[in-house]
């Protein structure tokens, strides 16, 4: 029986071109003070050896492997698939891989999938949206370097990349209201997520505003079935004199225009709906849906930027919010 081949070492590169491992070594980190010809001659052993220096072996060697991970409470939601893949770009280009880890809205199970991510990796992207805050702080603090997505920490010493929520509910408003609704409804998202205590804040804001506005709250959640479900709910709230609906975002809005759809209901006819976040299938539901837009991919690229400040030993970055843009579409009309 033929006996495998066993993978090329440094000892056998050294070997062929007759100078020490160390050599070797000094010649793969780039250490500027070897010998040119003991750098050809090495090159071109390694070249004739066929010899791949080991990732794992590198970053021993280095305390760095050049990967960095990205926690997630839920890889099927566009939103977060749309900042992975800007993030992804942002650090392939700097020659870093990402990780990606999906808790599957486990809140129980984010610390500690978060803790194992970290040790696996040269540094940390968290989205913990329904985290306790305190735990969250101590969980930073000790798992740095970090960058938190989409959730404040006042006075933390974490970079922060995220979305105006506030400003953005404040802005689905006033389009609504343009169109003559006066009387509103949003659905919520899941109760312990903090950017649904943002969209919260928004809607407080714009009732005191124009204190002529009424806007309802239906609990609802974050997910399709959420808004699927949430539709019987939502037309009490029609019923009541309700004229437009805001999603808590664009699965919760598409679950509830199927459901809508199944009802008889018209929309934007008898009621206008709207949602957030604005992903890529959005242009494309029936009817195409209203949404407030997030620059998923860019909101990637300005996290990577802040993290590789952070391995390579610089400052803290300020806090980034991306203001969302409106796009108008045909799930909403004017009042009737």
């Amino acid at each position: 029986m033929r006996e495998r081949s066993r993978a090329t070492t440094i000892a056998d590169v050294a070997m062929h071109a007759g100078v020490s491992q160390a050599s070797v070594s000094r010649v793969l980190n780039g250490k500027q003070s070897v010998d040119p010809e003991i750098v050809r001659r090495v090159q071109a052993s390694i070249a004739t050896l066929g010899y791949s220096p080991s990732v794992a072996a590198r970053s021993l060697v280095h305390g760095r492997n050049d990967t960095i991970a990205m926690v997630v409470p839920d890889l099927e939601n566009p939103l977060f698939q749309g900042i992975l893949k800007g993030l992804s770009l942002a650090a392939a280009s700097d020659g870093y891989r990402v990780m990606v880890a999906d808790t599957a809205e486990r809140v129980e199970d984010e610390e500690a999938t978060a803790v194992e991510a970290r040790h696996r990796c040269d540094a940390l992207v968290l989205c913990a949206p329904r985290m306790p805050e305190q735990r969250l702080r101590r969980l930073v603090a000790a798992l740095a370097p970090v960058v938190v997505v989409n959730r404040s920490l006042p006075d933390a010493d974490v970079p922060i990349v995220g979305i105006d929520y506030v400003r953005g509910i404040r802005d689905l408003v006033d389009h609504l209201r343009g169109l003559g609704h006066r009387h509103l409804a949003y659905v919520s998202g899941p109760a312990s997520s903090a950017s649904n205590a943002e969209r919260l804040r928004g809607v407080d804001e714009a009732k005191r505003a124009d204190p002529s506005l009424r806007i309802d709250v239906v609990p609802g959640g974050s997910r399709l079935e959420d808004g699927y479900a949430v539709a019987e709910a939502v037309l009490g709230a029609s019923r009541n004199g309700a004229t437009a609906i805001m999603a808590f975002n664009d699965l919760v809005a598409f679950g509830l225009l199927t459901r809508l759809r199944c009802l008889g209901i018209d929309v934007p006819g008898e009621l206008s709906i709207a949602g957030f976040d604005d992903v890529p299938m959005a242009e494309y539901a029936t009817p195409s849906l209203t949404s407030m837009s997030v620059p998923r991919a860019e909101l990637g690229g300005q996290v990577w930027a802040r993290l590789r400040t952070l391995i390579a030993g610089g400052p803290i970055e300020h806090t980034v919010l991306f203001r969302p843009r409106l796009e108008v579409r045909d799930s909403t009309g004017p009042v009737r």
